[in-house]
């Protein structure tokens, strides 16, 4: 390895203080960003992605810790360990919201009916319930819709713009009927913002 190293122009010392911990960093950043993404997927009963990527995950963390004891007299690769865990967390919770997966719960509530919201979602096509219901302050409307989350953003603003004081909650959803929803465009959809994405 090191007569390798020497033909390259690179000095022991150079390749144990930085590009092994640069190495070991990368592969960190890797594998979280990974597990990340596989923790969404079990949530959104993704059955065959979510093992699919747990195999990488394992893989690159073996390679990672590997090189972790075989430098283990050396600072900067648990420095680079702990850095590349801490960067791979940010880069997976920024993948998985670029990819807007999955469908959530929005309630929204308010003191009058919204009509002018629900005029909106039955042109958009979004399938909705209102019920009247007793708040702190008296009656009030309440209005249930499972959304797409890349849908969010827009009926958001769509409720601030016809009542900026409404109150609304969001939860992520794990599953839905299949009678309602067409679950095989949601996979289309989520294959071409993932190549997009890996484009970028």
């Amino acid at each position: 390895m090191q007569e390798y190293l020497t033909n390259l122009g690179i000095s022991q010392e150079v390749f144990n203080y930085l590009i092994m911990p640069l190495l070991i960093f990368i592969a960190r950043v890797g594998d979280v960003s990974i597990n990340t993404l596989r923790i969404v997927f079990v949530l959104n009963g993704k059955k065959f992605m979510a093992p699919l990527l747990g195999f990488f995950e394992a893989l690159i963390w073996l390679l990672a810790i590997g090189q972790i004891i075989q430098n283990i007299n050396n600072p900067l690769s648990y420095i680079a360990y702990a850095g590349g865990f801490s960067m791979g967390i940010f880069v997976g919770m920024t993948i998985e919201e670029k990819l807007a997966m999955g469908r959530v719960l929005v309630r929204v509530i308010t003191p009058e009916p919204m009509h002018d919201l629900m005029e909106y979602m039955k042109e958009k096509g979004h399938r909705f319930t209102t019920v009247g219901a007793e708040g702190r302050y008296g009656r009030v409307q309440l209005l249930f819709t499972v959304l797409k989350r890349d849908t969010l953003k827009e009926f958001i603003g769509k409720v601030k713009k016809c009542n900026e004081k409404a109150f609304y909650t969001i939860e992520s959803v794990k599953k839905i009927s299949e009678d309602d929803f067409d679950l095989m465009e949601d996979k289309r959809k989520f294959s071409t913002r993932f190549l997009s994405l890996i484009r970028k």
